[in-house]
């Protein structure tokens, strides 16, 4: 059907799918490099910055070299770190190591929000000439004869649910390019395709991931610390799940606080939003957040599967930058900088070789950011052996400053999920709870998601016979608690029969569900362009 619509071609030497940082910075170095070069950058978001989440604690550094001068006009939230505080949380109390683990020393780095980061680097990037175009989002590789990457189609507008067209229907546009970068960030659904199309991840370990939860308050006066960075380990989570929480004052009596799980749990109930609440709600936080107005939410996976993990970085015509490649340093807890540093290295590369893709995996591995990748390798597939277990190893390997002659490999994150009858770990002892949001809905209205009711669903089960019989016995549903949108439910209609609801509005990108469904039937595709969360400051 597609190939009878007559759409529009535009035509340019670079084309950049994702306005992220890494996309972002791939562009500005393109035209600083060669003003002349027409440099396209598609945003599925409805604004640069609408879908950005992250912690985010930055190193500065990529920053000095793309645009020097840049602290005489920061970013709106740029607040230097002044002090790291790390605690280890029980149900009741919590207790502060005297020093935070070497990498999550931040001096010398900023807390940003990188929503509003990317919004502030935009312009810039425009003053150079990238033309830069929001709420149309990537939904097609296009191929020439060759098999080579030669651009992307832009999503069609104005599909009804029913496939339909609808009275605004608009066909999407095909971007050709001599080179296309995908900036996508973690989970791309076209790097994704990609990926499996080329055999890209052929030769190393399956990727693994995360779930990050985040609120952004209002604090009454004199609470907030500007510039104070304050992580968690242990409660709520047990001992074999991987993650912590942070808290990271902000300028203007704003904190911001999330929550990040390695989507590798066992757990086939466990529930990431209410972990995050529970958060929360330990004495640590509870009387300091009391008072307070949530903002905005949002919740974003993050790539945890580090160097052993990375796919070859180039394909025909093409190349990847930045998390949908895997470049996050997750003992770090940081990626910004290893992002736009892929993004500025594939820039300065297609610049030396004539748009030409190929050499840019081989460059990327011989850089600084592969190196930092391999010196922590092991510390997150560590964790396998629980919390305690882990944190020898993380010791280990921080000593050893990665040396150690070995590589330990990582699994996909939907086979770590046990299944009911396999499962023994310890019981959920959650507190009750009185700080906002209330439930998951409630979120959701802070993420500010939207989307256009009558579209196609943008998230496909492939046999939604399996979640009424096979998975509500191996696995009560997991998809009914993973999911931080409430977006899928068990509903039983007027004969009593339950069936799966997909409840796509409420979608806001996260892609957990494409990750972490026991049986890999979930795929996210993109929505409307433009459609989703619209994230403020996050």
């Amino acid at each position: 059907m597609s190939e009878a619509i007559e759409r529009d071609v535009m035509e340019y030497d670079v084309v950049v799918v994702g306005a992220g940082p890494a996309g972002l910075a791939c562009a500005i170095r393109l035209k600083q490099l060669d003003p002349e070069r027409s440099v396209c950058l598609l945003e599925k978001g409805s604004y640069v910055g609408a879908h950005i989440l992250a912690g985010a604690v930055i190193e500065p550094e990529p920053l000095d070299e793309l645009l020097p001068g840049w602290r005489d006009n920061p970013p709106p939230i740029c607040i230097p770190v002044e002090k790291d505080d790390f605690y280890y949380l029980t149900r009741n109390k919590q207790f502060r190591s005297p020093m935070a683990p070497p990498q999550m020393n931040n001096h010398g780095n900023y807390i940003v929000s990188l929503s509003a980061m990317c919004q502030w680097l935009a312009p810039q990037a425009e003053d150079l000439g990238v033309e830069i175009y929001p709420g149309f989002a990537a939904a097609e590789t296009l191929f020439n004869e060759q098999g080579q990457v030669m651009g992307v189609r832009t999503g069609d507008m104005g599909i009804a649910k029913d496939g339909s067209s609808k009275s605004g229907y608009t066909p999407g546009v095909d971007i050709h390019a001599k080179a296309t970068v995908f900036a996508e960030g973690c989970r791309g659904s076209l790097t994704k395709a990609l990926i499996r199309h080329f055999e890209l991840d052929k030769d190393v370990a399956p990727q693994t991931y995360g779930i990050g939860l985040k609120e952004l308050w209002q604090l009454p006066e004199g609470r907030v610390q500007p510039g104070l960075v304050q992580h968690t380990l242990g409660w709520p989570l047990p001992a074999d799940t991987y993650g912590g929480g942070f808290i990271y004052h902000l300028d203007q009596d704003r904190v911001a606080l999330g929550f990040v799980i390695g989507l590798d749990y066992p757990d086939p109930n466990l529930f990431p939003f209410e972990c995050f609440q529970q958060l929360k709600h330990h004495p640590l936080l509870h009387d300091f957040l009391e008072g307070g107005t949530i903002i905005s939410s949002g919740t974003r996976t993050l790539v945890e599967g580090g160097w052993q993990s990375m796919p070859i970085m180039e394909m025909p015509g093409a190349l990847m930058v930045g998390d949908c490649g895997g470049t996050l340093n997750v003992p770090k807890i940081k990626g910004t900088h290893t992002a736009m540093r892929s993004a500025m290295i594939a820039a300065e590369h297609l610049h030396e070789n004539a748009l030409n893709p190929v050499g840019y995996d081989s460059m990327l591995r011989s850089s600084a950011v592969s190196r930092e990748l391999k010196k922590v390798r092991n510390i997150r597939p560590g964790f396998r052996w629980g919390l305690w277990g882990g944190l020898v190893n993380a010791g280990f390997e921080t000593v050893t400053m990665g040396l150690s002659p070995w590589t330990l490999t990582n699994h996909a994150d939907h086979t770590a999920t046990k299944k009911l009858s396999e499962y023994h770990g310890s019981t959920t002892d959650y507190r009750d709870r009185d700080l906002a949001p209330k439930d998951r809905l409630a979120s959701v209205y802070y993420a500010a998601t939207e989307h256009d009711e009558d579209q196609p669903v943008h998230l496909h089960v492939l046999d939604p016979e399996v979640c009424i019989s096979t998975c509500v016995e191996e696995y009560n549903n997991p998809c009914t608690r993973f999911c931080p949108a409430n977006v899928y439910e068990m509903v039983e209609d007027q004969n009593y029969e339950r069936h799966l609801q997909i409840n796509s509005a409420n979608c806001v990108h996260c892609k957990t569900c494409d990750i972490k469904d026991p049986y890999g039937i979930i795929t996210w595709v993109t929505p409307e362009g433009g459609a989703g969360p619209n994230y403020q400051n996050l």
